[in-house]
Order: structure tokens, then sequence, then C-alpha cells
């Protein structure tokens, strides 16, 4: 019998890598991506397949997915992870910032989906897992334009899992809480470029820079995190909604249950902006 083919993205780092590793421990046949192939040799010496993929160049995604299929003959399911967290004032984030962000963290999930998803059509069934983020559900000062593009993640992923069932082809978005990775160091390497003297959270800014490490605090280990992912996706029914990870249900929670003035004081003060009052 022949492996299923997962094609992830985002494999340099973090959740892509762990995850490459333990659908490779399953038995799947694990296409691993990331931006260079320096970042991923330890997983193709494994024997994973590696390609470099910039999920913003859809040059390279075409190729990339012509390729696969060319050398595997199918995409059985895709883990759309590549993104990045960007953190600061919204209101004095440049607009090119804002744009890079939703184009990596939603346009360029959406358009691999578009390529692969009719390779999943033909062959009568498929898997396409969205990583979104607790954040997408429960915003917090300081990380706007990212809970706003995981939002968005959210309500394409539902909308194409109900559009795509008919076709076979399921659809699981996972909301990670805190997931011990390199986040917390690249969210605050991106806050040094949007955080500058002059902002007019200068006073605070301590607090904003909490922010973008915030995610590592207690964070669950990437690796937990992803044997309890594949175990949850690598089912006949897997739920359209997985929750793993540190927060992952308290921050839900609190967005449902607390009232929002309430819970607004509530991270007001927790970053610093009460201070400022």
């Amino acid at each position: 019998m022949n492996k299923r083919v997962v094609l992830i993205t985002g494999c340099s780092t973090g959740i892509g890598r762990a995850l490459s590793e333990e659908f490779h421990q399953c038995g799947f046949r694990v296409v691993a991506t990331g931006l260079s192939l320096e970042s991923l040799s330890d997983l193709e010496a494994k024997g994973m397949s590696a390609h470099v993929l910039d999920v913003n160049n859809k040059d390279q995604v075409r190729q990339v997915v012509e390729t696969v299929l060319d050398q595997e003959k199918t995409i059985d399911v895709l883990v759309n992870n590549a993104g990045y967290g960007l953190m600061g004032p919204l209101i004095e984030i440049p607009e090119n910032e804002l744009i890079l962000q939703f184009q990596t963290n939603v346009f360029a999930k959406l358009f691999i989906a578009q390529k692969i998803a009719p390779i999943m059509k033909k062959q009568g069934n498929g898997l396409i897992i969205n990583i979104g983020s607790v954040s997408g559900i429960t915003t917090t000062p300081f990380s706007g334009a990212y809970c706003a593009s995981k939002a968005a993640l959210h309500a394409f992923s539902d909308a194409l899992r109900m559009e795509l069932s008919v076709f076979g082809i399921k659809v699981v978005t996972v909301q990670p809480g805190g997931i011990r990775t390199q986040f917390g160091a690249s969210a605050m390497e991106i806050l040094s470029r949007v955080f500058k003297p002059g902002s007019w959270y200068q006073p605070i800014g301590d607090s904003i820079r909490s922010r973008a490490e915030a995610s590592q605090l207690n964070a669950t280990p990437v690796d937990t995190f992803a044997r309890k992912l594949v175990k949850a996706v690598t089912v006949d029914d897997p739920p359209a909604t997985i929750r793993i990870g540190q927060k992952s249900f308290l921050l839900p929670f609190l967005k449902k249950a607390v009232p929002t003035r309430v819970l607004d004081g509530i991270f007001k003060k927790k970053f610093g902006l009460n201070m400022m009052e």
C-alpha cells in the first residue's frame, strides 16, 4: 500500500518541523518545505522530501506542487502552517507591514489550498489543515494585526470546510495556544522594526515587548503539540476545530464568558495600558 503524502509549509523551525517529524514517524511520506534547503537538510537525511518554498511566491508554489505531483503522484494532506506574528501598536504599524502579515498568514494559505484542492477533488478525498491561533479568537493589545490575520484565516477555513466537503475533502482548523517555538524571538525581531522612538506607547515599551514573547511563557512543548495534533487528524472523521496548548481553552472561555469591558480592563492592566490613563 502506498504511503499517504503530506505537504507541510514552514518546516524550517517550530510547529512545521515538529509536524514533519511526527507525520514521518506515523508512516506518511512527508514533503517538507521552507525558505532554504539548508534548514531542511536534517529532515531530508531522515528520508523526507525537501523543497524550497516561500509561500508568498506564487511561481514557487506552482512549481513545488507540480514537482511533488510528478514525484509522488498525489497529495493527500496539506498542512498550511507557514506564518509569523506582527506585533506592535496597531495605529502605528506601516501599511506595507500589515499587507505582508495578511499576505503570509491568510492569502498565501488560500492560494496554496486552491492549487492543491483540485488534486484532492480528482482522487475523491483529501485533508487540509489550517494552522490558526487562539489569538484569532481572543484579541489582546499590541497584537491586533496578528489576531486579525488569524481571525480571517479561521473564517476562510470554515467556509472551505463546508464548500469542499461535497467533494470528499475535509478541512480542519487548528487553534493552538502557547507552543514552545521560535515564535517569540521572531515576533521580537519584527517588533524592533515597527516600534520606534517617538511612539505614543514609548512609556510602556517593556509591556509591548512582553506581549511579543507572551506565548512562550509556560508554553506547551512543540513535540507534544505535534503528537496530539497528528493523532487527532489521522482518524476517519477529524474534528472541525482542534485546540491544543497553553491557554487554548482558557482564552476563548474568557472571550465568551467575561463581559467585554471587564476583559478589556484585564488585558489593559496586563499589558501596561492602565499606566497611561
